[in-house]
């Protein structure tokens, strides 16, 4: 056979693979071949985080047009909506541990119990959020650092946000839900939905166009909520009604507190790990507004290319999560270590190819959202100097995501507690403040400490400690 066929051969497969993994599959993920099945889980995950990602460019490429507070109170905003993220994606891990192992078991019917049970607990913290999100928008822009004019004219932003998060958290969950039970493709096609109708709304309803009212910032929170809160009716749908790995029986619309507490326990170091990572970004922002709004506007920019960047890679993760879960139900240790390790090193050759392109033409991208000059100046800083440690973050956030994907969650929340609490917090304001280099000197901090978190969760991981996780 000449080597062309062998390419033509090799080109089919890759293409039915590819078709598979984005329309959906029936296969074993405990059974089939592990380059495979990390294949045709990851191109899914992958998609719908770009989606995921698409989110905050798309809002503050609109936004950015409205000037440099509008863009500051995004950033502020979005700060402390990572409480909401936090607790969204706590949940999610424990979902993704529960379901995951239950299909792992073959018991498919229990892992419906299990979604049912996760979504009502996810309601439950929505609620509690929403009120002082709601009642006190304004004054939180001023304790993170915003001037009263940014808080009078730009309070409606947080407020829509916080008060709409529960749309944030039953995404998360949902999707949680069709991922780890194998149905990634489903996940994807949600984002997918919801992203095309924030880009419709947000430039509609930020610049009033033809009948649409012109609602500034507003208008962003509201296209995003509308975009999302559509997108959880189409999963409510397929939850019902569809043909899939998973769907909610009448049997499985039953309060059951035995299982909200195993998933409160577990999301317990899920939630934990995430609010010491992402409440450590509030007191970045924090640290970084001293150096002014300009600073502030542009360290904004860059994290939401950033996580353009990185969101695709945490789809990797994802995959790697799912089937440690499912291997682990089926008593296959060896096998869901295995498919850690070959995600983390092909998540480390994406993140790599990306931090290059990033950290080579860094103007170029801050320039597609703002022309003002101080901030592009602010941003290029940013986001050249937090691209150089994406091999660290590739590896980090894998290893991490096949602890939560055993059920283990109080690892990654003590990594995190040291790498950035006892770390990268008195790092930044050290560099930051103390010795006065700004923005700079708080970018420095996110590369070292991001860097020193991949170092311990590689040395904790090949303990193997995690195989042995009960759920």
């Amino acid at each position: 056979m000449s080597l062309q066929k062998l390419k033509d051969i090799d080109f089919k497969e890759l293409w039915i693979d590819v078709k598979e993994a984005i329309g959906g599959t029936e296969r074993d993920f405990t059974e089939s071949s592990l380059g495979k099945a990390i294949f045709i889980l990851a191109v899914p995950m992958v998609l719908e985080m770009i989606m995921e990602s698409v989110f905050a460019v798309v809002d503050i490429f609109f936004v950015s047009k409205l000037g440099a507070d509008a863009v500051a109170t995004v950033g502020l905003t979005e700060s402390v909506m990572t409480i909401v993220y936090a607790i969204g994606m706590g949940l999610s891990v424990a979902t993704t541990a529960l379901v995951s192992r239950r299909i792992g078991e073959k018991n498919n019917k229990q892992a419906g119990v299990v979604a049912f049970q996760a979504m009502m607990v996810g309601l439950i913290f929505s609620v509690c959020l929403a009120i002082p999100g709601v009642l006190f928008a304004g004054e939180f822009l001023k304790l993170m650092g915003a001037t009263d004019s940014m808080a009078a004219e730009g309070y409606l932003f947080p407020a829509i946000m916080f008060g709409s998060n529960v749309v944030i958290m039953l995404l998360f969950i949902i999707n949680a839900v069709f991922r780890s039970s194998g149905d990634a493709a489903i996940s994807m096609r949600v984002m997918w939905l919801a992203n095309i109708i924030n880009i419709i709304l947000d430039p509609l309803l930020i610049f009033g166009i033809g009948p649409f009212p012109e609602l500034g910032l507003a208008g962003a929170a509201i296209a995003t909520t509308i975009g999302r809160g559509l997108a959880v009716l189409y999963q409510f749908y397929l939850l019902f009604g569809g043909h899939h790995r998973i769907r909610l029986y009448w049997h499985s619309l039953k309060i059951r507190f035995n299982v909200m507490l195993k998933l409160v326990k577990i999301s317990g170091g899920g939630i934990l790990q995430n609010l010491i990572a992402t409440s450590s970004w509030i007191l970045l922002v924090r640290i970084i507004a001293v150096s002014g709004p300009e600073a502030l506007a542009g360290y904004t920019i860059a994290i939401r290319i950033i996580i353009f960047a990185l969101l695709p890679a945490w789809g990797l993760s994802n995959a790697a999560s799912t089937l440690v879960g499912q291997n682990l139900g089926a008593n296959q240790p060896e096998r869901a270590e295995r498919s850690v390790w070959i995600t983390g090193y092909v998540n480390m050759i994406f993140m790599g190819f990306m931090g290059i392109i990033l950290a080579v033409f860094p103007e170029f991208w801050i320039k597609l959202f703002i022309g003002e000059a101080a901030v592009i100046d602010n941003g290029t800083l940013a986001l050249r100097i937090i691209s150089f440690g994406f091999l660290f973050y590739a590896l980090g956030m894998v290893l991490m995501q096949g602890f939560n994907g055993s059920g283990d969650t109080i690892t990654p929340s003590k990594i995190n507690f040291i790498s950035f609490w006892l770390f990268e917090i008195p790092l930044a304001y050290f560099l930051a403040i103390v010795l006065n280099m700004g923005l700079f000197g708080a970018s420095m901090a996110i590369v070292i400490a991001e860097s020193f978190l991949a170092i311990i969760a590689l040395y904790v991981f090949r303990k193997g400690k995690w195989k042995q996780q009960k759920v």
